[in-house]
């Protein structure tokens, strides 16, 4: 990891802060084509819809944003883990989830962090956090990746992610297909 870089847990209060970053993201064109979400659709959301997000991403067994945050508290990156049961459908809309796993979403990196091995240091905090939960005991960690962004998909797997075989449409009838990439417990 990078030094004077935190990787933490997001926190509450820290909404508005999120809640940019997530902006950012949606705007960043190297990174647009990741995410399911417009930021048409987003900044029209209430300060209450990102304040919910964020206390749930900050308190709740189920779902954990990481970030990783400089010294002086500015946040380079985000990525969040949400808790998939066994027998419930998958986040995309198109698989049953087939083991208790935890799907990875919301991943960005800001321009000036990219290729410093952030994006590394953030899934592998993911990851931990995700082996270390016991109720459900974690089997698997899985992300699905645009078809149409390598420099993401050669970083998760560079983190030891593999291609799994399922690819889906993009939801909402978006150009291309997602591929899921995982890594199991070992």
């Amino acid at each position: 990891m990078s030094t004077g870089i935190i990787i933490r847990r997001v926190r509450a209060e820290e909404w508005q802060s999120l809640r940019d970053l997530r902006l950012e993201a949606l705007q960043d064109p190297v990174a647009a084509v990741a995410f399911l979400e417009t930021y048409e659709l987003a900044v029209t959301k209430p300060d209450e819809f990102w304040q919910d997000r964020v206390t749930r991403a900050a308190t709740s067994p189920d779902v954990a944003q990481l970030v990783a945050q400089t010294q002086d508290g500015r946040l380079l990156g985000s990525m969040t883990g949400v808790v998939e049961r066994s027998g419930g459908e998958g986040a995309l809309g198109g698989d049953v989830i087939e083991v208790d796993q935890v799907h990875v979403v919301g991943v960005y990196v800001r321009p000036e962090a990219r290729g410093t091995g952030l994006a590394l240091d953030l899934i592998r905090a993911v990851q931990d956090w995700a082996w270390a939960l016991t109720e459900p005991r974690i089997e698997r960690v899985r992300l699905f990746v645009h078809e149409h962004n390598p420099r993401a998909e050669a970083m998760y797997r560079k983190a030891g992610f593999e291609h799994s075989g399922v690819a889906l449409p993009v939801p909402g009838g978006g150009a291309g297909r997602e591929i899921e990439l995982a890594v199991l417990r070992s």
